[in-house]
């Protein structure tokens, strides 16, 4: 296998990155934030039914809000992540082979061993690259011809690496 793109310096795609590497890190923290409203709207309307003290009406707001900004952070965190890197757009490729996958992005470049890929996670755009429980870089799926993006995908399937959307 040996498939090669460009990237184009297109100012929305490094956004568009962060967003997708964020999102993966941070969505933890929606589950956090669903599971610490939940609870507190609950025992709150416990409170009311049994006639528990004002202070358990005061933890319970708490709970709720604690959990709503938690919710909130992914998104706001994605936002930004977008918003920073709009000026890093610079022309770069992707060459994958058996081996590995090498990028390069302006006058940088670096590699990632298949050997070291423990897993990738299938998003409408992106395919996410993860060594160990961390992702570690995307192979953006738009920029590539439908041969080679299929190419692609039989190899990640054969290697028991591809995980669904």
């Amino acid at each position: 296998m040996h498939i090669r793109f460009d990237v184009p310096a297109d100012p929305a795609y490094p956004g568009r990155v962060a967003a997708a590497l964020s999102a993966v890190r941070l969505r933890r923290f929606s589950y956090i934030g669903a599971v610490l409203a939940a609870v507190g709207v609950l025992v709150f309307a416990a409170s009311r039914v049994f006639g528990w003290s004002d202070r358990v009406s005061s933890l319970c707001t708490a709970m709720v809000v604690a959990g709503l900004l938690s919710m909130l952070y992914p998104p706001w965190v994605r936002w930004r992540a977008r918003r920073r890197s709009s000026g890093y757009a610079v022309e770069g490729g992707y060459e994958i082979t058996d081996d590995n996958i090498l990028m390069r992005s302006g006058s940088e470049s670096g590699g990632i061993a298949w050997d070291g890929v423990t897993q990738v996670r299938d998003t409408p755009e992106f395919w996410i690259v993860f060594v160990g429980r961390m992702p570690a870089t995307v192979i953006p799926r738009r920029l590539m011809s439908a041969e080679d993006a299929e190419t692609l995908r039989a190899y990640l399937a054969k290697r028991g690496l591809l995980e669904g959307r």
